[in-house]
């Protein structure tokens, strides 16, 4: 299944601005929408990745007024349950999540997601990236916890 519509979550925005890798999203992604729950966590920090963000044009900002129940029942933070309600009521989108329960509330809620190191495998496939192995590590170094089990795993899949 092609993904060509995504709804992005705050960590993965702001460990791929802070690791200089963001202009992949718009390079794999033709709607790029985030929930403006999103957009506040962001912006009430003062890092890179706050004043990196009003200056990108790919972003579509959406309100989300409505947290849907079937997600409000996970209890997850406001940008996650503003990321997976939309995503829920509009199937042709997939959702850019990291934390471990969003996953898995998406998951259970028949989401499509991706986390941002699946962003790099997607990013491998047409040579936007040469290899994973250093964007994992400017993951890494803009502070994005990735287990080393999840390294190889992510490598593997990269025919890394």
């Amino acid at each position: 299944m092609s993904i060509s519509r995504v709804i992005v979550n705050s960590s993965p925005l702001i460990v791929l601005l802070k690791s200089q890798q963001a202009q992949l999203i718009p390079q794999l992604f033709t709607e790029i929408l985030v929930p403006s729950g999103v957009i506040e966590e962001i912006t009430t920090k003062n890092d890179t990745a706050s004043k990196l963000l009003p200056s990108i044009s790919w972003i579509q900002t959406v309100e989300v007024k409505i947290i849907v129940p079937e997600v409000a029942a996970w209890d997850l933070g406001k940008g996650e349950s503003q990321v997976l309600s939309l995503a829920l009521q509009n199937s042709e989108f997939a959702a850019i999540v990291d934390d471990r329960a969003a996953r898995r509330c998406g998951q259970a809620l028949g989401i499509t997601t991706i986390g941002t190191g699946g962003l790099l495998i997607l990013a491998k496939r047409p040579g936007l990236i040469a290899s994973i192995s250093p964007a994992i590590q400017a993951l890494r170094d803009a502070d994005l916890w990735l287990s080393d089990t999840l390294v190889e795993l992510l490598k593997q899949q990269a025919g890394e």
